[in-house]
């Protein structure tokens, strides 16, 4: 069992329910400046989260999951990310990722609007992050 004084409450909460509640060591995800990790005592913080692998630390084992866009509040105490998608490496469909990444990379190299593009490189980060949390598994 952790130390108790070292762990913090982790919530993260995405528009279809609480993908997650619980006392943790350190969390780590992706934001707008790139990985962060987090223990307890943090400096307060509020940051954007972009699409990246989510690790959990809970009693010296790492959960990993995806995180997609959201944004995350930091306190000494206490961090809750509010994020559009999470998801466990077993609730991710690895042919549809593989579809969605296949369907980006054809709109990127077909030359579309600007708009267009970066709509397929969100697509294609979005997949390749959950293509790696599913091998991870």
């Amino acid at each position: 069992m952790a130390d108790d004084s070292n762990l913090f409450d982790l919530e993260i909460v995405t528009p279809d329910r609480v993908f997650y509640k619980g006392k943790v060591s350190m969390v780590e995800f992706t934001d707008q400046d790139g990985d962060i990790g987090v223990y307890k005592h943090h400096i307060p913080l509020t940051t954007g989260v972009v699409p990246g692998v989510l690790t959990i630390t809970v009693d010296g084992v790492k959960k990993e999951a995806d995180l997609m866009a959201g944004f995350a509040e930091i306190l000494p105490d206490q961090v809750r990310i509010l994020a559009e998608v999470a998801e466990w490496p077993d609730e991710i469909d690895e042919e549809r990722a593989v579809a969605a990444k296949e369907r980006a990379e054809k709109r990127i190299s077909s030359h579309s609007s600007e708009v267009e593009m970066i709509r397929a490189e969100l697509a294609l980060q979005r997949a390749i992050v959950r293509l790696s949390v599913k091998s991870h598994k």
